[in-house]
């Protein structure tokens, strides 16, 4: 599908699973966010509850008292499918999306419409590739994931980095997390369901292998890294096996400015050790209590999706992602920071990520891509505008 042709539908972006916890947080920003001339409406299965956020959405911005509301089901394929044709853009944040996303990313890539979420879950992530790249990329619909702090901040601050290094060089990138944030139900369920199928994520991965097309001439490899003391960034540095890495290393697959030979390593940064020991044996006894139906079911029992800190406890939080970048003679040492990662700076970045799908001259990309891949520059530009910081703090 044309692209032009789209712009013919009713809406440039439409937010579906509006009324849960990041959700809502997505569509206070985009109403008070959203350029006068953008087209958008809030989808969810519940019209009631549409109704009561649209009404407080107005309250914040009165233009919105007249929002379209969509109703559609994540378990009614043919409700998705009209919401994906209604729209160029479809932002998603009803999860886990290995349970909840399929039938959209498949409604959007037989559409040929837009589609971006919050996922870190790699199984999802490689699953819908091997089901839908084929086809988005024969409609021209670009499926990004990973719209978040999984993985925006660490995907586009690997990108900031690798500008700043000389081109055409083997580049060297680790990153190191730290962040003081609360998690909220839905992000407790995601974890628990993801580190409790780790068969299935492997299968799912060797199976996106033997599919995707190998680099030619070029390498990029994205990798958690090894336990070690980090005198650049001042912290003990632990393997974080995220989605990230794997994001990291496929925008740099996918872009030649990351030289011929490019590694990302993703860490935690602790800067005590005692908390680094505990810490591994809590996420050790984390990983081991998930296998347990039982307890999985009594943690999302008690920690309900829809739920998350208030407003004061996410405006005490904070996030930093601290690069050191080597390459070509010339080492560099950058930084992202936020606010409130998994869900205030989540919501922004959501928002953006689809205002800019929905608005901003971009690369032409179809398919899954990365935020890189598929905003880069323009992405970057946008979150530094609404207060995320991209920096260097020194090189030489």
């Amino acid at each position: 599908m044309n692209r032009q042709n789209r712009a013919e539908r009713p809406y440039h972006v439409v937010l579906f699973g509006a009324t849960g916890f990041v959700g809502t947080l997505t569509a206070e920003y985009l109403a008070l966010s959203a350029p006068d001339d953008c087209r958008w409406a809030i989808a969810g299965r519940d019209r009631a509850k549409l109704e009561q956020l649209r009404a407080r959405l107005a309250a914040l911005a009165p233009r919105c008292a007249d929002l379209p509301l969509l109703v559609a089901d994540a378990a009614d394929p043919a409700s998705l499918r009209t919401l994906a044709e209604s729209t160029q853009v479809l932002a998603t944040t009803v999860g886990p999306y290995l349970w909840h996303g399929e039938d959209l990313v498949a409604a959007c890539a037989e559409a040929g419409t837009d589609y971006a979420d919050l996922c870190g879950e790699q199984e999802f992530v490689d699953r819908m590739y091997l089901a839908y790249e084929d086809r988005a990329r024969q409609t021209g619909a670009r499926l990004v994931h990973a719209c978040g702090f999984d993985s925006v901040p660490h995907d586009l601050g690997a990108y900031f980095t690798v500008q700043q290094l000389p081109a055409d060089v083997p580049l060297r990138i680790d990153g190191f997390v730290r962040t003081n944030a609360f998690f909220s139900g839905g992000t407790l369920a995601t974890a628990l369901n993801t580190v409790s199928r780790g068969r299935q994520t492997m299968e799912a991965a060797k199976q996106r292998r033997l599919h995707e097309p190998r680099l030619v001439g070029r390498r990029a490899v994205g990798a958690p890294g090894a336990p070690h003391f980090s005198r650049e960034a001042g912290v003990w540095a632990l393997p974080l096996p995220t989605l990230d890495p794997r994001v990291v290393a496929r925008s740099a697959a996918a872009l030649p400015r990351y030289g011929p030979d490019f590694r990302y390593r993703h860490f935690a940064g602790v800067k005590s050790l005692p908390v680094a020991l505990g810490g591994t044996v809590a996420a050790g006894t984390g990983m081991a209590l998930a296998q347990v139906p039982a307890v999985r079911r009594a943690l999302m029992n008690r920690f309900a999706p829809g739920s998350g800190p208030d407003e004061a406890r996410r405006s005490a939080s904070w996030f930093t992602v601290r690069f050191v970048g080597e390459g070509g003679g010339r080492r560099v040492f950058t930084e992202v920071a936020g606010g409130d990662p998994g869900y205030d700076e989540s919501a922004k970045i959501l928002a953006e990520a689809v205002l800019s799908l929905a608005f901003d001259e971009l690369p032409d990309t179809a398919g899954q891509v990365t935020t890189a891949a598929a905003m880069g520059d323009a992405l970057l530009g946008r979150l530094r505008s609404a207060g995320m910081t991209f920096r260097v703090a020194h090189s030489r």
